[in-house]
């Protein structure tokens, strides 16, 4: 039975997307990933383009608030936030917390926004593959 790994970050709009598409792609053989927000906003245009660029698809995805997990059992959440009040998640096994740099705050060109957005995938990206794919 797959593991449920729920994402969540204040508009889950970039980092808890981009941290589900890619625990679904690379370990959804083991893992189950899902992602809200505290506040959720729109999907962040940037994010998609960065995680297309590697291969990932989340263009789909939608921005969800956390309250639509009420209930469902889940065997980790990770709150990618960084810093600020993180939810409280009863429904969840083990909490985990794991900060990544808020995207929505680049500015700048076109080209230097993405190579923001850029360096938080592979930031996250990173700890998904030292995480969950060493695991199992």
């Amino acid at each position: 039975m797959k593991k449920r790994v729920l994402f969540v970050c204040t508009r889950n709009s970039a980092r808890s997307q981009v941290a589900e598409g890619c625990l679904n792609a690379r370990y959804g053989d083991r893992y189950q990933g899902f992602s809200a927000g505290t506040r959720p906003g729109r999907l962040n245009p940037y994010a998609v383009r960065a995680m297309t660029e590697i291969g990932i698809d989340i263009s789909g995805h939608r921005a969800k608030d956390l309250g639509e997990f009420d209930g469902r059992e889940m065997d980790v959440l990770v709150a990618v936030c960084e810093g600020g009040l993180c939810p409280i998640f009863p429904w969840a096994v083990e909490e985990v917390h794991r900060g990544f740099p808020d995207p929505s705050g680049l500015t700048g060109t076109d080209e230097e926004i993405m190579a923001g957005i850029r360096r938080i995938r592979d930031e996250i990206t990173s700890r998904i593959d030292t995480t969950f794919g060493a695991s199992g």
